[in-house]
């Protein structure tokens, strides 16, 4: 990695524990600028590192921008579940031709398929039984969609042999899935705190994937 991008990573960090911190002290305005600012300067941190593969980091570049878009989306007073839903799935549609360029045709191990498969119903389930408790079955196809892509994604981050790229993929698939069962099945305890630290590490380690 380069000086810059160690630099740009260290601020990373330090933005997203401001965020942290804002989400578990209840303060909306810090948040409102941190959460946002954590991936702007995620983006300059894959602009700034030399990657394997150009192309791959364009695609991962595009992947955080629209998850930026999705932050946005999620935090407004306004409920804009869909428009954030939407955001984030083409994310991980970015991540995954990300993948596909560097890894074209390699299929993930079985045994971590089929895992990802049977974690990936489970989540379904209880998302469309929630749904469908709560009168919130409206959300079912644009949710069901999600499921399939985030999977598709920690399958082609799987398949990728990459160890960072893996961790990444299954932290922001851990974030996806505290959002779903605190929005459609019930509230978690330390919910907030626990979709932000994921999502954010999950986001890092899938940049710093790009360097091997």
């Amino acid at each position: 990695m380069t000086s810059l991008a160690v630099a740009l990573l260290v601020l990373t960090l330090l933005v997203a524990a401001v965020d942290w911190w804002a989400v578990t002290v209840g303060r909306t305005r810090v948040e409102y600028v941190a959460k946002p600012l954590t991936m702007v300067v995620l983006v300059g941190v894959a602009l700034a590192l030399d990657p394997t593969s150009a192309a791959q980091r364009a695609w991962f570049v595009a992947a955080v921008l629209l998850s930026l878009a999705g932050d946005v989306f999620l935090m407004l007073p306004s409920d804009r579940f869909v428009a954030g839903l939407a955001s984030f799935l083409l994310a991980h549609v970015a991540y995954v031709v990300g993948f596909l360029i560097v890894s074209p045709g390699e299929p993930a191990p079985i045994v971590t398929t089929v895992v990802v498969v049977l974690v990936s119903a489970v989540l379904w389930n209880r998302l469309r039984t929630g749904m469908r408790a709560n009168g919130q079955t409206e959300f079912l196809v644009p949710v069901t969609a999600y499921v399939v892509v985030i999977a598709g994604m920690v399958a082609s981050a799987l398949a990728s042999g990459n160890w960072v790229a893996m961790l990444g993929a299954l932290l922001f698939m851990t974030s996806d899935s505290i959002i779903g069962e605190t929005r459609f099945v019930g509230p978690r305890r330390h919910e907030r705190i626990a979709i932000m630290t994921t999502y954010h590490l999950g986001q890092i380690l899938l940049i710093l994937s790009l360097v091997r």
